[in-house]
């Protein structure tokens, strides 16, 4: 198994014979015929000519830069981009230079009222995602919210209501498990019994404020808004990214029950901002599984990107590991997982595997199924975070 940067050549070279000496029982302990290297297969989304199904569907709202990535994947499902609204004059600049044809509608009514438009897509700020959702499946619409899809335990008692009500799909999109293709590469193996039954899930998830990676439209390239910094408008912390691990946590034990066990979050160097919350972390427990997933804003420049996002999935026959968006000091490419079981060890490649969340998504419009996203799945990862929230115990680290 290669590795970017630093073979064995190098390593060999920098140890010295004394160095290499000191090392023998560790390194004698390992067999190379047990590690394997892998390149996983596009998998059964690749390589199709065209969708199978095509739906028409907005944006409605786009104060995160999240909107882009949503949009890509319902436009990889057949979805047709026919109309958009923002209410920020720079988020529309940006949206309409890389969308030049979209039809840009001048209210969210102009959008909720069409009725060509089957699907509503938005990234507006986050307290303000579920009363949208709500009155868009009112409208006879479908739903894709960025996370977090609500910040409130009343605004998911009126999302759930409100789906009973009108049978209408209300999806939140958790890219970091949907969107990355070594997450998905995992939900394969977990699902196939190559770790046994799943015992705990580890999730850290380190962000960077100011991403000053090549992306144009990543989520704090050009800064951050004023709610960014509010809690009540972006759900703190542990609502916020923590979504992401906690839809994880779910998936991968296969829990349909859940609690929070214990939360905290802290502002432990941002005092300009005071309500912000720059560190949280939260111990779960499920009917099938435990959880643990730590948040925080401190990506380091030097990374290269805006997270070093790990997760590590127990079982009981082995374990897996993934680092998500870059594999640090070895290789820039993400997408990396490491899978240990009874007879060996082994790496894949993931970048070759096709998304299979927007053909999946599209095709659960047309059919009215649930194959991209169980929807009481996706609602209780919403309701644990908020719990969360609410429970966290506010800390204050000594100077």
């Amino acid at each position: 198994m290669g590795f970017d940067g630093f073979g064995r050549r190098d390593f060999l070279r920098g140890v010295g014979a004394t160095g290499l000496m000191a090392g023998v029982p560790a390194f004698g302990s390992v067999d190379p015929a047990r590690v394997v290297h892998e390149v996983a297969a596009p998998g059964a989304y690749g390589g199709q000519a065209a969708p199978k199904y095509s739906v028409k569907f907005a944006v409605c709202g786009m104060s995160h830069d999240h909107i882009y990535g949503m949009v890509e994947a319902v436009k990889r499902g057949g979805g047709v981009l026919v109309a958009a609204y923002g209410a920020e004059p720079d988020k529309v600049a940006g949206f309409t230079k890389r969308y030049p044809d979209v039809k840009m509608a001048k209210s969210e009514d102009e959008i909720l009222n069409d009725a060509s438009i089957q699907l509503v897509l938005s990234s507006t700020v986050p307290n303000e995602r579920a009363p949208l959702g709500v009155r868009a499946m009112k409208h006879g619409k479908d739903y894709l919210s960025d996370k977090p899809g609500a910040t409130t335990l009343a605004q998911i008692d009126e999302i759930r209501k409100t789906i009973a009500e009108t049978k209408k799909i209300y999806a939140i999109l958790y890219s970091e498990r949907l969107e990355v293709k070594a997450a998905v590469k995992a939900g394969e193996l977990v699902q196939a019994g190559a770790i046994g039954r799943v015992i705990q899930t580890i999730n850290i998830a380190p962000h960077q404020i100011v991403q000053k990676g090549t992306d144009p439209y990543a989520g704090g390239a050009g800064g951050r808004p004023d709610w960014f910094w509010e809690p009540v408008k972006y759900g703190g912390i542990l609502c916020d990214i923590g979504s992401h691990q906690v839809d994880q946590f779910l998936f991968y034990t296969g829990s349909t029950q859940a609690e929070v066990v214990a939360s905290q979050v802290a502002n432990v160097n941002h005092p300009q901002k005071p309500k912000f919350q720059d560190f949280g972390d939260m111990m779960l427990r499920g009917d099938k599984g435990f959880g643990y997933v730590r948040l925080d804003w401190f990506t380091p420049d030097g990374l290269g990107t805006w997270g070093d996002g790990r997760l590590f999935i127990l079982g009981t026959e082995g374990y897996i590991e993934l680092r998500k968006y870059t594999d640090v000091a070895r290789s820039k490419l993400g997408n990396n997982l490491y899978i240990v079981d009874k007879n060996q060890a082994r790496y894949i490649d993931c970048n070759n595997l096709e998304l299979p969340f927007g053909p999946q998504f599209v095709s659960d419009i047309v059919n009215r199924t649930h194959t991209a996203q169980d929807q009481t799945q996706c609602l209780l990862a919403a309701e644990l975070v908020v719990r969360a929230q609410v429970k966290a115990q506010m800390v204050t680290l000594k100077a």
